[in-house]
């Protein structure tokens, strides 16, 4: 295995979940960065609602880590504001379906603004958004949106899979002289525990990651799939199909070396992602496959994905998700094709 430390020298580690990683990587930004700040709907006083920020304020002060009225528009705007000024922000959505009153100032100011000033101006700021079903969530409160902001030129797009990537990609975002979309996975927030430094260091952008290594086909995930295909793919294992897994971990500029590279090898593809099937990303990571690896394709590439209707509500939610069953039916239709 290849390392992602920046720093060579070895450091102690502590089992961490994913959100306690979160948390971990911004208490090492604010310390690091005088610069850094955060802000967003009640991650001061009450550390988030799901306590990401929990007890930041407190450590490092209200001016460092803000409450802010509930407005995503006014959150993302002022977070544009102090980062053309030298800032880096670090704005909290609470949930990824209450995005879209923001989308005006991401779309229209945030990536734009390198480009409309001519180099002038970056615009180093983060936006922090859990995203993703299985949570018994409200309505709105579950949405996978991704693809819009992957269309969306001038901003980076990246979401981890375990507490390790977690960390080092949110100081590689906050570090990042470009605006970086941070999508956090709900579903994987206390699901499980991993070792992670607890010193400064960085998990590239724009680099995937292989997670098992296989034979038959290969299988492309992200995020709160990514443990879900894992589980999957050693099943198929015991069943005499050879699965490599990829993480994407960078959702835009994607890793297209590591895609073509697998596919090559496999000669089969199924892509797995929890969005709907109709514009997601799925759609661009067939065309990458078309582009760099077609001559090696010994099947169509299948596509496992949400369906095209809003995320339901809880009693159909599960239903509505990639099944271990629809995945291995997805495996089993490129191998056997």
């Amino acid at each position: 295995m290849t390392t992602d430390f920046t720093e060579t020298k070895k450091t102690a580690t502590r089992t961490m979940t994913m959100i306690q990683a979160i948390n971990d990587g911004m208490r090492t930004i604010l310390e690091r960065d005088e610069m850094s700040l955060i802000l967003g709907e009640d991650v001061g006083k009450n550390g988030g609602v799901f306590r990401a920020t929990d007890g930041l304020q407190g450590e490092f002060g209200e001016e460092r880590v803000i409450d802010t009225p509930l407005s995503e528009s006014g959150i993302i705007g002022t977070s544009v504001g102090l980062a053309v000024n030298g800032f880096k922000p670090i704005a909290e959505i609470q949930f990824m379906g209450f995005i879209y009153p923001a989308y005006d100032q991401i779309m229209t100011h945030v990536s734009r603004i390198r480009s409309r000033t001519m180099g002038r101006f970056s615009v180093p700021m983060v936006i922090r958004a859990p995203f993703g079903a299985g949570v018994r969530a409200p309505e709105i409160h579950s949405d996978s949106a991704e693809s819009l902001f992957t269309h969306m030129p001038g901003i980076k797009v990246v979401c981890p899979a375990t507490p390790y990537d977690a960390k080092g990609l949110l100081i590689a975002a906050v570090e990042d002289p470009d605006p970086v979309l941070y999508m956090e996975p709900m579903h994987s927030y206390r699901s499980f525990r991993e070792e992670v430094p607890d010193n400064y260091y960085t998990v590239e952008l724009g680099k995937g990651k292989k997670r098992l290594d296989g034979d038959d086909v290969t299988l492309i995930t992200w995020g709160a799939m990514v443990p879900l295909v894992e589980k999957v793919a050693k099943q198929a294992g015991e069943n005499g199909i050879s699965c490599e897994v990829i993480d994407l971990r960078t959702l835009y500029p994607i890793d297209e070396e590591i895609i073509a590279e697998s596919v090559q090898k496999t000669g089969r593809a199924v892509i797995i992602h929890e969005a709907q099937k109709t514009g997601g990303l799925g759609n661009d990571i067939v065309s990458i496959i078309n582009d760099t690896a077609f001559l090696y394709l010994k099947a169509p590439v299948e596509r496992v994905t949400g369906f095209d209707v809003p995320v339901p509500f809880s009693s159909l939610e599960n239903h509505y998700l990639p099944t271990p069953e629809r995945i291995i039916k997805g495996i089993e239709k490129v191998v056997h094709f």
